[in-house]
């Protein structure tokens, strides 16, 4: 049986996958204008590599491929030029996520709390702090396979890192980021 061949309609990428790459922009790069930029990159960089398109997968995954590629290079020139991804994190204390450390927008009922507020930044001050502190690969493989939530074999790829590594460099940086935050934050 024939596999079904799959054909691109860049005249309906914006009305068919904009809303899609852009919420799946956002949660890796939570910034906005930076979000949209990317996007519209990767419709650009789709059209200029239309020929390339074989059909095996379908437009929207060909789509998603090339702004994960976009992501990457993103977080790879900020990285190079030493600067931060800015990272929000929350740290819940109670429900099914206690302990777990998330990238996201601080909810919204917490605008009135303005100690808890205080007490979230000053939290992503410290773990940002710690972040900082890492080897540059350590922070850079923990921010994309932590935060950024990218593919094992994507981040190896991109490296040049066996997996077996890769997983040696998650669980130092982990271990540093424990100690850190130890001394940073909870014993404060």
């Amino acid at each position: 049986m024939e596999q079904k061949k799959h054909t691109l309609s860049p005249n309906k990428w914006v009305a068919l996958h904009s809303d899609y790459l852009f919420n799946y922009t956002i949660s890796r790069v939570n910034n906005h204008e930076i979000a949209k930029d990317l996007v519209q990159e990767t419709f650009f960089a789709g059209l200029k590599a239309m020929e390339n398109f074989q059909g095996k997968a379908s437009e929207r995954t060909w789509l998603i491929s090339i702004l994960k590629r976009k992501i990457i290079d993103y977080y790879r020139k900020i990285n190079s030029a030493k600067g931060k991804a800015e990272v929000k994190m929350n740290f819940y204390s109670d429900g099914e996520k206690e302990g777990e450390w998330i990238e996201e927008r601080v909810p919204n009922s917490w605008s009135n709390n303005i100690e808890k507020f205080i007490e979230n930044e000053e939290l992503s001050d410290v773990l940002d702090l710690c972040i900082g502190k890492l080897p540059e690969k350590y922070g850079m493989v923990f921010k994309m396979k932590t935060m950024q939530e990218f593919e094992t074999e994507e981040i190896c790829k991109e490296l040049n890192i066996t997996s077996s590594n890769l997983w040696v460099i998650i669980h130092r940086a982990r271990t540093q980021l424990r100690k850190c935050m130890e001394d940073n934050w909870f014993k404060n």
